[in-house]
């Protein structure tokens, strides 16, 4: 894969900021953000994206929702996902992993971590 342009889907501005510092600190500085799935749909179309960072609970749409439509779309189903969460349950993972997702990673992460999570979805696809 060529390098990759990560859309980050989060609704705390700051957990936007975070993450996108962690995955410079880990090499991946290209990136985009959406504050929530409707945003991130729209933001897909306007970006030529090849990964997504999405949380689980945000308003309008939240992460399963924008995972399913993402998956829907023939355009963007190939698209590897990670889901950034505090939703840390064995239940929660199976449900993120059924809705389309491609792994997982609990909050709070270090940039270590991300990137582990990261080439780990990349080795599987």
């Amino acid at each position: 894969m060529d390098e990759l342009k990560i859309l980050v889907v989060d609704d705390s501005p700051t957990m936007r900021k975070i993450i996108i510092g962690q995955l410079g600190q880990a090499g991946y500085f290209e990136t985009g953000e959406a504050e929530d799935g409707l945003d991130g749909l729209d933001e897909l179309e306007n970006g030529d994206y090849n990964f997504i960072l999405t949380d689980w609970n945000m308003p309008k749409m939240d992460g399963l929702s924008f995972i399913q439509a993402v998956r829907g779309k023939p355009e963007y189903a190939h698209l590897p996902i990670l889901v950034v969460t505090t939703r840390n349950t064995q239940a929660d993972v199976i449900t993120a992993i059924k809705a389309g997702a491609n792994n997982y990673v609990v909050k709070p992460f270090g940039p270590t971590q991300l990137s582990e999570k990261i080439e780990k979805v990349l080795q599987a696809i």
